[in-house]
């Protein structure tokens, strides 16, 4: 797919495929997207993953008819990424689990709306029927986002989360693709 690009506050916003040659930005920034926020399902630290590491991903997604991975850029420099990963089993390849992260200097800036756009769209393109998601039941602008693009939230995982000591639910969401019928000749 193509990828979407805007200007917003007079900065050129770009969501993109990714490449091999990203991933050693993609190393740092998922380090410090850690640091930034409490919304995401690891601490500080926790599940690093290496410049190679990231490069088997990104190769996997790209071969891989159910997977995604994304790169947000602004002016030109990497500011966060999603991925959709779907399963390898028959019965559940149909949906993928979505995930995303940006730098918190970068919010605002439409970079949340502009990634759904392109995972929905990707996602019809793919013949996909449903598109998955969690988030921290405190993280209230990213559900009212979600159900803007049309999420629903299918579930709660109570005290799901430990984040300072303090348990917290886990909202799952989920969007159908709408399907399309052709008529019939007749």
């Amino acid at each position: 797919m193509n990828p979407i690009s805007y200007i917003r506050n007079e900065q050129h916003c770009t969501i993109r495929q990714a490449s091999q040659d990203d991933a050693k930005s993609l190393a740092f920034i998922r380090l410090q997207i850690d640091q930034e926020t409490d919304y995401l399902d690891r601490e500080p630290g926790e599940g690093v993953l290496s410049e190679e590491a990231i490069q088997f991903l990104i190769d996997s997604d790209l071969n891989t008819m159910n997977r995604l991975f994304l790169i947000a850029e602004v002016d030109g420099e990497i500011v966060g990424f999603a991925r959709c990963e779907g399963s390898v089993l028959a019965r559940k390849s149909h949906t993928v689990e979505f995930g995303v992260g940006i730098l918190q200097a970068h919010w605002g800036l439409g970079l949340g709306s502009a990634i759904l756009r392109y995972v929905l769209d990707w996602a019809r393109t793919e013949g996909l029927h449903k598109v998955t998601l969690s988030v921290i039941e405190t993280n209230k602008k990213a559900i009212a986002l979600y159900e803007r693009y049309g999420f629903e939230v299918e579930g709660r995982l109570r005290d799901d989360k430990l984040i300072d000591g303090q348990h917290f639910d886990t909202i799952l969401m989920g969007y159908l693709i709408p399907s399309v019928t052709i008529p019939e000749n007749k």
